[in-house]
């Protein structure tokens, strides 16, 4: 284990100790990302038409005070208000071309390499890896299979006729985080108790709690003292760096074609459904 990560003695990743399924719940956002998911897409979406300009600078502004602050439940719930009301009325597919399209170059040069090794550590020790984001999920899911996630609980936006309406189905926040990892569990099979749970923000504690190995990442002062007060581990991670760099050869090309099959995909869906409009 890399000591220079942690800040806790309490070991990171260990073989389990029991024969039920476990798994590893990662908190995206500043814990496996160094910035918000939901607007690190805001200019190749403004490529796209679907942000201008005036728009771009209050999302920016919005994640400025997300990423200075302590992500509390305020703060959150502003910059989900303000992502709610901006992606009213766009393309489900067009979103998903563009997030594919442009992935490695909004999200590769902010992703943490201790969360990605620490990921890879899960994986041998036999664990399921799972990603828990508030950001909708097709932002998060094309994320995550990059990163070689094997399940995602994120943010479902209300759709009708492929439009977004700026309605939330489910909102992957807080309490109903740990709600959605209990409902996997059962699912799954994962013994809770075995696995383990990784987040930076204090809105994120019914998540730690629902794990018996918990963890705060570059946790501020408030989720600090909860962790210590609970036993869970303190953990710093500082490095980002490009995702690509960290994947092997081998599995370089086959991460790249993924993206780009996601990307054609989602394009052709785009492209036939704007056809279907103006024909209309």
């Amino acid at each position: 284990m890399d000591d220079s990560r942690t800040t806790d003695a309490t070991p990171v990743a260990v073989p389990p100790d029991t024969d039920a399924p476990t798994a590893a719940f990662f908190d995206l956002d500043k814990t496996i990302i160094a910035t918000s998911s939901a607007t690190a897409f805001s200019r190749p979406f403004m490529a796209g038409g679907l942000l201008t300009r005036r728009s771009v600078i209050r999302t920016a502004y919005a994640q400025l005070l997300y990423l200075a602050g302590g992500a509390d439940e305020a703060q959150t719930e502003r910059l989900r208000a303000q992502l709610s009301r901006m992606v009213t009325g766009w393309d489900v597919a067009q979103v998903s071309s563009i997030v594919a399209e442009t992935l490695h170059e909004s999200i590769d040069p902010a992703v943490y390499a201790e969360a990605v090794a620490l990921i890879e550590e899960h994986h041998e020790a036999g664990r399921d890896v799972v990603i828990v984001s508030a950001s909708g999920s097709e932002i998060v899911e094309p994320i995550a299979a990059v990163l070689g996630a094997d399940h995602v609980i994120a943010t479902r936006m209300a759709v009708l006729d492929g439009l977004y309406t700026g309605e939330i189905d489910f909102y992957a926040y807080g309490e109903n985080k740990a709600t959605a990892i209990r409902e996997l569990a059962a699912e799954r099979g994962y013994d809770l108790a075995a696995s383990y749970a990784y987040s930076d923000s204090i809105t994120d504690v019914p998540m730690l709690e629902t794990v018996g190995h918990g963890f705060a990442v570059n946790a501020d002062r408030a989720l600090r003292r909860v962790a210590v007060e609970r036993g869970w581990g303190l953990l710093t991670f500082s490095r980002p760096v490009a995702l690509l760099s960290l994947v092997r050869p081998s599995t370089r090309s086959v991460v790249v074609a993924t993206v780009a099959v996601a990307a054609g995909c989602a394009l052709a869906v785009w492209l036939v459904r704007r056809a279907r409009r103006r024909a209309a």
